[in-house]
């Protein structure tokens, strides 16, 4: 893998997909810098679940170039991608926890696959997790016996336990009240502070993004739209941006 300084950890570049007929993502341009936490918006169903899938390497872009810390992924063999994935933590919209596993069992999957860490490593990486998401004292709990915010606290420190470099959400405050919303947002400022952790969070929860993103990308019929801060958002005049916030608010 190229020199991260050199590279940032997530360059897209005339990405294209489409789902037979119908166009998803049309030409996307995106960069994201090291320590950057940038929210992709936009309705349901304009591709913004879908461009996460195709950086992580779930689903393949039809054509176009994704490279993660300079190297392209379009092509990569499947042990070639699984190395690249664990540095990639993704947090998905219902937290894909294992139904059957504890919290500390679901978190610690993770590190049972792909490390050789022993037993008493693990509890200890386990209890650190579940302490920085506040759910050291549901350890035991199966996850149908927590909240869905709750869930997502699991899944979020599930996602850190390989000590990525980048972090995926999938819409992490959707069905969430406000102040477990503030909460799951407090959490995702503090992993960029604590940790400098590049962060792409896709969203349609303007207030909570509002909270925790540098950048603000907002997609519509499967292109950008509009790429820049909060402040050049409101100052646009496009109608579907002005559109686009006040029903945001």
């Amino acid at each position: 893998m190229n020199d991260q300084n050199n590279n940032p950890p997530v360059a897209v570049k005339g990405l294209h997909k489409a789902f037979g007929h119908q166009v998803v993502l049309d030409g996307i341009d995106l960069k994201v810098a090291q320590g950057e936490t940038v929210a992709v918006l936009g309705r349901s169903g304009t591709g913004k679940s879908v461009l996460l899938k195709l950086i992580v390497g779930l689903q393949q872009s039809d054509s176009g170039s994704i490279c993660i810390h300079g190297q392209e992924i379009n092509g990569l063999k499947r042990d070639q991608l699984n190395e690249l994935r664990k540095k990639i933590g993704f947090l998905f919209q219902q937290a894909a926890l294992y139904d059957s596993l504890s919290v500390e069992r679901n978190v610690a999957f993770p590190l049972e696959r792909h490390t050789k860490m022993s037993e008493e490593e693990r509890k200890n990486r386990v209890h650190e997790l579940l302490s920085k998401v506040g759910m050291e004292q549901d350890s035991e709990k199966l996850p149908s016996q927590i909240s869905g915010g709750m869930q997502r606290r699991v899944g979020l420190a599930r996602a850190l336990a390989l000590e990525p470099d980048l972090l995926l959400f999938d819409e992490p405050t959707a069905g969430l009240d406000p102040i477990t919303s503030a909460e799951i947002g407090d959490l995702i400022s503090k992993l960029k502070k604590e940790h400098q952790t590049t962060s792409v969070v896709v969203t349609h929860d303007i207030h909570a993004a509002k909270s925790f993103s540098d950048r603000f990308v907002l997609m519509n019929e499967g292109k950008i739209l509009i790429d820049g801060a909060f402040e050049d958002l409101k100052k646009s005049r496009d109608q579907f941006v002005v559109q686009f916030l006040n029903g945001g608010r």
